[in-house]
């Protein structure tokens, strides 16, 4: 008991207060150097100089200094306990003989099986060489500890994020790779990194819902539909769109479910409804904005039936959206597919000049030596992507001089344009040069969008009427063909984008009046405009009354109560005079009503502001978060209405008419493992635009293509390909 005692007290003595001796107390040979027998309590790698023995005191036993050799020393500590010499381990604390007649072997095979002992970190030894920078300064560099679930969690984040196929963990190069960087880890089978994507996916799934949650303001959904690219399968995106408490932009998917055929309207508003209950979103959800199909008008109208009429805007009057750049892209698509014959010469002359790289080549040559820079690659259009016509008339014409001098190189070309070929091709790309132009700015997803859409559209309104107005009998019939396809969807302006309108200071009504002519003429703007003017009015009485009734209930029954004082409510008893109480309460919601009458005075006096410059940059939500004091009603119509996305797809497929496709690696997955994938790459990929900027940004996006450093050069220095529109 008392040898246990006298351990346990020299190992604090020893590792808490290890015991300095210097030559002038040993020996008195008057030598100023020191020795210390000091135990590092972290690593436990500092070296005794010499071989110090303590009793049982923990004092120094004169004349038991020699010089170390062996590094058993490194990890033991001696002592001397009932006359006898031992060491004790500085990572087990086990005390062993140490007896110099027996050597340091035992020592050292103890530390060998010692499952204490620490391993050396290579890491940290790389990290020193790392510490000095080109410039020469120096950065503070912390310890590294390998964790095995960690970098788990890493590989996993990786597939998800960059989209690599689940089957990479099982790639002998990649196996290899990660046993030269850490042989330590155990690359995980397929199933596994599976198990681990999921969870991620849980995880992150109940972080999105806490924060949609929190959200106190309407959220906007947007739903479309996604095609595996071989197995023909369904699936539904559902993506919730809000501004969030500091005013940014936020866009979150909820679910990318497989939808069995047939794709009904009953089963797809089931799924919807489904998902707005499951989500705790079926009583804040503001507009579902959708592709224009006569299906969607069903499940609209389906869901109108089940979700609570009272807690929607208008009583449900704004719940449907429709896309605005599907809108346009089947505006473009009819007025192109007057004109495809007349362009049909320069289409084949692209395709034989692209056909092979000896056409290629002699095609640059002939630029080169009439001193035209082949900058843009010549493009084939594509059937589904209407910008991709675009795209090839506005290159092709750039090379107009050596389409001439070629024709004469090659026998077997023989589909030359003529001159009126390329004055139709100028004509049709300066025209769709606007709405290439609107369908990118109108499928951005860091900006609101609501509030462009009435100037653009009142701008393609325009156009169009001028376009019909053209000697060039093509234009005049590609342009009467758009026209009857946009009166058919914007004949009437949606509330929500004329609201949104208002709501930039630098339109308001004013400007909104100012340029209804445009779109309806003289005599139809001014009913409409009326039209808009009730429709603002009733919308901004309705948050009034919404934003009186929440003071109501905060405040209680009878709005509350002074401390020390009694309501004269306080002495009805519950039971009895039900009639009057509600008489009461009556009175006092009309009184509270007259009382907020002042409030109809915030829009009157946000509409008589001098309008800030239409030319001006302004972000808006900033705006309205700085103006919310002023205008509070209006900053809670602002933080609903600014929320809603004008289009449901992202600007690389807005130009198409094929749908979205998902990729091949991942189209034979089993519908809840690629849900799991889609949800949790969209969730990550906020959480890393939240912290980086943006040119850290780009390198968290999927490589579909590979190139070299010259081609990445040649791009920057004016390259075009289609790829770079799309």
């Amino acid at each position: 008991m008392a040898n246990n005692v006298l351990i346990g007290n020299m190992n604090s003595t020893s590792q808490n207060h290890a015991p300095t001796a210097s030559s002038q107390d040993v020996g008195g040979s008057g030598s100023n150097q020191q020795n210390t027998d000091s135990v590092d309590q972290q690593d436990g790698t500092n070296i005794n100089d010499t071989d110090t023995v303590f009793d049982e005191d923990g004092d120094e036993v004169v004349g038991s200094k020699r010089a170390i050799r062996s590094p058993a020393w490194q990890h033991f500590i001696k002592f001397k306990l009932n006359d006898e010499v031992k060491a004790r381990c500085k990572h087990c604390s086990k005390v062993l003989g140490a007896d110099s007649k027996n050597g340091t072997k035992h020592l050292l095979a103890h530390y060998q099986r010692c499952l204490h002992k620490p391993y050396p970190d290579i890491r940290q030894s790389i990290l020193v060489q790392e510490k000095k920078k080109l410039d020469g300064t120096t950065t503070h560099v912390s310890n590294y500890t390998f964790n095995a679930d960690t970098s788990r969690k890493d590989l996993a984040e990786m597939i998800i994020v960059h989209e690599y196929p689940l089957s990479i963990v099982e790639h002998h190069g990649f196996r290899k790779f990660v046993g030269g960087l850490q042989p330590l880890f155990k690359v995980p089978c397929r199933n596994t990194i599976k198990d681990d994507i999921k969870r991620i996916y849980d995880y992150e799934r109940d972080k999105t819902m806490s924060l949609l949650a929190k959200t106190k303001s309407r959220i906007a959904v947007t739903t479309d539909m996604w095609t595996s690219n071989h197995q023909k399968k369904g699936f539904m995106a559902m993506t919730a769109h809000f501004v969030d408490q500091n005013w940014n932009l936020q866009s979150r998917i909820m679910r990318f479910i497989y939808v069995p055929c047939p794709h009904t309207s009953d089963v797809l508003a089931d799924i919807l409804y489904t998902t707005l209950c499951d989500w705790n979103l079926d009583r804040k959800v503001s507009t579902l904005t959708v592709d224009n199909c006569t299906t969607n008008d069903a499940i609209i109208r389906i869901l109108l039936e089940k979700l609570p009429l009272k807690s929607l805007m208008m009583n449900g009057d704004l719940f449907h959206m429709r896309c605005c750049a599907h809108i346009l892209n089947l505006i473009v698509q009819d007025g192109l597919s007057l004109i495809k014959f007349e362009i049909e010469r320069i289409r084949e002359s692209v395709a034989f000049w692209s056909a092979s790289p000896k056409r290629e080549q002699n095609f640059v040559t002939a630029a080169e030596q009439l001193g035209i820079p082949y900058s843009k690659k010549l493009i084939l259009d594509c059937k589904t992507r209407w910008n991709s016509t675009f795209l090839m008339l506005s290159v092709a014409i750039s090379y107009k001089e050596v389409f001439d001098r070629v024709k004469t190189r090659d026998s077997k070309y023989t589909c030359f344009p003529t001159e009126k070929d390329w004055e139709l091709a100028s004509e049709i790309c300066e025209r769709l040069q606007l709405f290439y132009e609107v369908t990118v700015m109108f499928s951005g997803s860091k900006y609101p969008t609501a509030n462009v859409f009435f100037p653009l559209i009142c701008e393609i309104g325009y156009s169009l009427r001028e376009w019909t107005k053209s000697p060039i009998e093509e234009i005049k019939m590609m342009a009467d063909q758009m026209v009857s396809k946009f009166n058919k969807y914007w004949s009437v302006i949606h509330g929500v984008m004329g609201m949104a309108a208002i709501l930039d200071p630098r339109y308001k009504l004013k400007f909104v009046e100012l340029l209804f002519p445009v779109l309806y003429g003289e005599e139809k703007a001014k009913i409409e405009f009326q039209n808009l003017e009730a429709f603002v009015q009733t919308l901004f009485q309705e948050y009034v009354s919404s934003n009186a009734s929440k003071k109501r209930k905060s405040e209680g029954f009878y709005g509350g109560s002074v401390p020390g004082s009694s309501s004269f409510g306080s002495s009805i008893s519950s039971g009895h005079r039900v009639g009057f109480k509600k008489l009461l309460s009556d009175i006092a919601s009309i009184t509270r009503d007259d009382d907020e009458s002042g409030g109809m005075s915030e829009l009157d006096n946000y509409l008589k502001e001098k309008l800030l410059p239409k030319d001006m940059e302004l972000d808006l939500l900033a705006w309205w978060k700085t103006n919310g004091i002023k205008y509070p009603t209006l900053q809670r119509i602002a933080k609903d209405i600014l929320a809603i996305p004008v289009s449901t797809v992202a600007s690389e497929s807005a130009f198409s008419t094929s749908g979205r496709l998902v990729s091949p690696h991942r189209s034979r997955l089993h519908p809840k493992t690629l849900e799991a994938l889609m949800c949790a790459q969209s969730w990550l990929l906020n959480e890393i635009r939240a912290t980086c900027s943006e040119e850290t940004e780009a390198y968290c996006r999927s490589v579909e293509f590979d190139y070299d450093v010259e081609e990445e050069n040649t791009k920057e220095s004016g390259t075009t390909s289609l790829d770079d529109f799309v």
